[in-house]
């Protein structure tokens, strides 16, 4: 909201203190101190990011090093000795800063066993729906060796899952000079010591090529996990959105996954009511949705978006035609991914424990966890059975080996089969 609004946002909150885009974060310290000394900051004046890098991918990263990239930071030991000077005395013991050259100048505010990590920023996509580019910019991407440290320096801290994110991670390494780094950089993640899972998350469908299929499938601790940006199926809508592909092909794309990994996780969203979209658009959006036996599926309604092309298009939906078609794709994709849910009944699952869910209502409880298809936050959750889970060790960032047993939903309910807890 503040790179992309600014000074419009300023306006509509007097009651802030200051309004900082991308461009203040090299000197955020300096910014905190000025308004919290009762001085005044500018408000950001917003523009489009996507100028402020050369066009070509391979000639960006030198030309980045002066463009405010945030997350792409990495500490010195200056910086280092700095941020451990001013961490507070009570911070939990584990989340003191790292030691050491190049570390990552991060710090965590919980204690989950799984954490983010940024792959890239921004994206070369063109789809008609979005401002994202115009705000986040040219795709670049962060160096190897950074995402590494930071992985090192998360397993030190206790976290056993990562989930790599960007607004493209297919493009990955393009402007590194090797669109196929991903391939080589997994592989070197998983191997980190104290990691159990590495996770991809938002996977272009133009952009999947077989080695990444085949690195995403076989590679022991990195998850078959497939968050594919599909948007739509019907071809007419998806040249609209500035999109490739179409049913069938996504269909194919999904059978090739499956082939190599059956039990493979698979995610999407979409986009109903979009400009022009006709009744045959939309029944075939419900015929990809059908066959693909997504395990979760974000649906939205179309709405325009500031500064983007499709705001211009004609032949828009009148709201309550999108609003009908929103309530029943919504509809068929929960009973689908139940369906999907149970077709799992059987399996069986390494589960990363998560949590203790206390029930509030007799303080009993449950543990909690997620299974390798399942994305923190968006694709349900494994319950584990009480029964089963008694008397074993079981804490948040702990491995299971369960079966499951039944469904609520999205959400598996699995019985643990390991004697005591896993590793």
């Amino acid at each position: 909201m503040a790179e992309r609004y600014g000074k419009e946002l300023a306006d509509a909150l007097p009651e802030a203190d200051g309004v900082l885009g991308f461009d203040d974060y090299a000197d955020i310290s300096n910014r905190l101190q000025v308004i919290l000394s009762g001085g005044s900051v500018e408000a950001h004046t917003p523009r489009d990011r996507r100028s402020l890098l050369p066009l070509s991918p391979v000639e960006r990263q030198k030309a980045a090093e002066g463009v405010a990239l945030p997350g792409h930071g990495t500490a010195g030991e200056a910086d280092l000795a700095s941020a451990a000077e001013s961490a507070p005395a009570d911070l939990p013991e584990g989340l003191a800063p790292a030691s050491g050259p190049r570390a990552p100048l991060r710090r965590r505010l919980d204690t989950s066993p799984v954490a983010s990590v940024k792959l890239a920023s921004g994206c070369d996509r063109r789809c008609s729906f979005c401002a994202i580019p115009s705000f986040r910019g040219s795709f670049v991407s962060r160096r190897p060796s950074d995402v590494l440290n930071e992985t090192r320096w998360l397993a030190e801290q206790g976290v056993k899952e990562i989930m790599l994110v960007s607004e493209n991670n297919t493009s990955y390494g393009k402007d590194l000079g090797d669109i196929r780094l991903l391939e080589s950089l997994l592989p070197e993640l998983a191997g980190v010591d104290g990691i159990e899972r590495v996770r991809v998350s938002y996977l272009q469908p133009a952009e999947m090529r077989p080695g990444l299929i085949d690195v995403l499938t076989s590679t022991d601790k990195v998850v078959p996990y497939f968050d594919l940006s599909f948007q739509h199926s019907a071809p007419d809508v998806l040249r609209r959105m500035r999109r490739f592909g179409d049913t069938d092909r996504f269909l194919e794309l999904l059978r090739t996954i499956r082939d190599k990994a059956p039990t493979a996780g698979a995610r999407s969203n979409f986009i109903v009511g979009f400009p022009g979209e006709t009744e045959a658009d939309f029944a075939e959006l419900e015929r990809f949705v059908t066959h693909a036996r997504l395990d979760a599926i974000g649906v939205f309604g179309y709405s325009d978006e500031d500064g983007t092309e499709a705001a211009t298009y004609e032949h828009k939906l009148p709201q309550d035609v999108v609003d009908e078609r929103l309530a029943h794709l919504s509809r068929l994709a929960e009973e689908l991914t139940a369906q999907r849910a149970e077709e799992r009944m059987g399996e069986t699952l390494e589960v990363l424990v998560e949590s203790f869910d206390e029930d509030e209502n007799d303080g009993e409880g449950g543990w909690i966890g997620r299974a390798a298809h399942q994305a923190p936050e968006t694709d349900g959750q494994v319950v584990l059975t009480a029964d089963s889970a008694e008397g074993l060790d079981l804490a948040p960032g702990r491995m299971v080996t369960a079966k499951v047993v039944g469904t609520e939903g999205v959400d598996l309910v699995v019985a643990c089969l390991d004697e005591e807890a896993g590793r």
